[in-house]
């Protein structure tokens, strides 16, 4: 392998010091790491959490779910990801992390399946729950690791191949769901469907990501950031930013199915977040190396703060579609660049931070749903709930542009 000529990449740092790689060295091609950090992003996440949205409606027809029970059963998805994020950063998971990651896609495949195998609201949480204490430890492990060995090769650019995985799981949710649903109540068979799907795709992610026979330590002189003291800020904004997608992330389809004027879109929306969210990551990416990640960051928060308003504030299928775009094309992006950034501002412990980022960004999106659906029982819309979101978005993108 020939000398990298750029050791820490853009907006990426090697490890320092106090934080030696305790990783083996470099194995294949970056293309490689890339693509397994978007399988794995893909199943724990895009599939993992996401696959629940356009379910939702399958099981409110089939269980006759309530919106609050509806937004309990995501919100305890959000507390594993909050908990399991905490975890991560409390402290390092033992062992070899290969291990982990390819265990937890293992328990974040499972426990989807698992989902069509009861009817009550206790097993519908724990299950929820568990799978998304598994999404954060991907997602976390998956950061570390693949952004760790690029940045290793010198190829710190590929990282953001790893997030479009998001919007790839996502999309491949979308067009699952209503082709493994036999009706209209059939909520059971997209989830054993998803679940297989799921396990297959983790034996890819350990093609993959191999593990070289030889072990290295590096240790690199410590630098420390003037920006780190942003840190803090950063993070508030991003859990602000986790609250200010999640509730149409969740609800978007229910949304449609309850609307006979929108009904006609109910398979299209969800797939229009998928399709414009992973390509809009390398987007967000150049767009954060060109002109600062905090400074998009804000941007893509209005943004994306537009489409959740237009969501409920709009009077069509066209205006819905937009909206769609708008969230799609920007909380996968925003979730890259705020990764990629506070990796950066970290100078002696990206993987604590990495998980103080993801373990905000869960509280914010537990807080969401369940808030959506007792204002929905109450109010009869998601109008305020949606509106609150989308001040949060301004709070954030303030908050990060300063």
């Amino acid at each position: 392998m020939s000398r990298p000529h750029d050791p820490h990449g853009p907006g990426m740092q090697l490890p320092t010091a106090s934080n030696p790689v305790t990783e083996p060295q470099f194995p294949g091609h970056p293309a490689a790491l890339a693509l397994a950090g978007l399988v794995s992003l893909a199943v724990a996440i895009g599939i993992g959490r996401f696959v629940y949205t356009p379910i939702l409606p399958y099981m409110t027809v089939g269980l006759g779910l309530s919106k609050s029970e509806a937004g309990l059963i995501a919100s305890a998805n959000f507390l594993g990801y909050l908990l399991g994020a905490a975890a991560v950063a409390w402290r390092a998971v033992p062992g070899n992390p290969r291990r982990w990651l390819l265990g937890t896609l293992v328990v974040s495949g499972l426990s989807t399946g698992a989902m069509a195998l009861t009817t009550s609201l206790g097993p519908f949480l724990l299950l929820r729950f568990t799978g998304g204490a598994a999404g954060a430890l991907v997602m976390v492990l998956a950061s570390s690791l693949v952004m760790d060995r690029l940045a290793a090769a010198g190829r710190a650019g590929w990282a953001a191949v790893m997030y479009a995985g998001v919007g790839c799981g996502i999309a491949i949710s979308a067009l699952t769901v209503p082709a493994t649903a036999s009706g209209g109540g059939d909520w059971q068979s997209p989830w054993l469907f998803c679940s297989a799907l799921s396990l297959a795709l983790s034996i890819l992610v350990g093609m993959l990501l191999r593990t070289p026979p030889t072990p290295v330590t590096a240790a690199v002189g410590a630098r420390v950031d003037k920006e780190e003291h942003g840190l803090r800020r950063f993070i508030l904004a991003y859990g602000l930013f986790g609250f200010g997608y999640v509730i149409t992330a969740t609800f978007v389809s229910d949304m449609v199915r309850a609307d006979p004027v929108l009904q006609p879109a109910e398979n299209l929306v969800w797939l229009c977040v998928g399709l414009t969210a992973a390509p809009s990551v390398p987007l967000w990416c150049w767009a954060g190396r060109r002109w600062g990640n905090e400074r998009v960051f804000a941007i893509a928060c209005l943004v994306e703060a537009g489409g959740v308003a237009l969501s409920v504030l709009g009077g069509g299928i066209g205006h819905l579609l937009l909206a769609a775009g708008l969230l799609g094309g920007t909380f996968v992006g925003l979730t890259a660049i705020g990764l990629v950034h506070v990796r950066r501002l970290s100078s002696r412990d990206p993987r604590r931070n990495l998980a103080l980022m993801t373990a905000a960004f869960g509280l914010g999106q537990m807080v969401g749903p369940t808030l959506a659906g007792v204002l929905h029982d109450s109010l009869g819309s998601y109008l305020a709930a949606s509106l609150i979101a989308t001040i949060a978005l301004a709070v954030a993108a303030t908050l990060a542009s300063r």
